[in-house]
């Protein structure tokens, strides 16, 4: 599904992404792990299409296709979902029409018809449900007097809505209690098939009690350093970092 080669990205004429090679077949999950500053964000923008982030060498084939030739929209449109670390409040306007509309260039860009208000209702409904949301959560304006919790629950459902093929978490457990850590994995492990596959980023092992990776990889200045299965968080969980990167 996903194939990153050598891929190196700048921003602000600093290089941050420095090498990278990852790749991602459908029903996998991978979990992107390291310390701060070792190029994990970036790594979600540059997938996403952050304009901000350069890419000077290397290639993203996404089903075959280079990502990097792209609009940021058209990447989202074929079926890539990136979950912010920080979601951003948009007042006034409803989640109902927010995500009608991003369902519905969803659509278009298939060559589907609109969604009618009656079907479009029920896939709100039916997604709320297997979610275990709360009905006023999806009832106002997208995020807005959301606490960090409620944000992250939404963008999951938001997730659940849109139905994508790779689904990219960047730190969706900053700044999560424990309870509300619970609900968000819960809601990942359900929209998980053998058809799509999820990138998660983290810096700690907690998340990965409930979201279970199928492979772990340790970015580290740029580069994958370390990738192993899922007893790699744990060893990380009690050595930390450093044992990977003293000479």
């Amino acid at each position: 599904m996903l194939k990153i080669s050598n891929l190196h990205a700048i921003v602000e004429e600093q290089e941050i992404l420095k090498g990278i090679d990852l790749e991602v077949n459908a029903g996998e999950v991978h979990a992107v792990m390291g310390p701060n500053g070792s190029g994990k964000s970036t790594l979600a923008s540059v997938l996403a299409g952050n304009p901000k982030f350069e890419v000077t060498r290397g290639s993203i084939l996404f089903k075959g296709k280079e990502l990097l030739e792209m609009e940021p929209e058209d990447r989202a449109r074929e079926g890539i979902f990136l979950s912010f670390q920080y979601p951003v409040e948009i007042p006034g306007v409803s989640m109902v029409n927010f995500m009608r509309a991003a369902v519905n260039e969803q659509r278009k860009y298939k060559n589907e018809e609109p969604i009618s208000a009656t079907d479009f209702l029920k896939l709100m409904r039916d997604k709320r449900e297997l979610l275990g949301m709360d009905s006023q959560l999806v009832s106002r304006s997208v995020n807005e007097g959301f606490s960090g919790g409620e944000k992250k629950k939404n963008e999951i459902f938001q997730m659940a809505m849109i139905n994508p093929l790779l689904s990219i978490l960047d730190e969706t457990d900053s700044g999560l209690d424990i309870d509300a850590l619970r609900v968000v994995a819960a809601g990942v492990n359900k929209l998980q098939t053998k058809e799509n596959a999820t990138i998660v980023i983290t810096h700690y092992q907690r998340l990965l009690e409930y979201i279970k990776p199928d492979f772990v990889h340790v970015l580290y200045a740029g580069k994958i350093i370390r990738s192993g299965g899922p007893e790699l968080a744990l060893e990380l969980e009690k050595k930390g970092y450093d044992w990977l990167i003293k000479p």
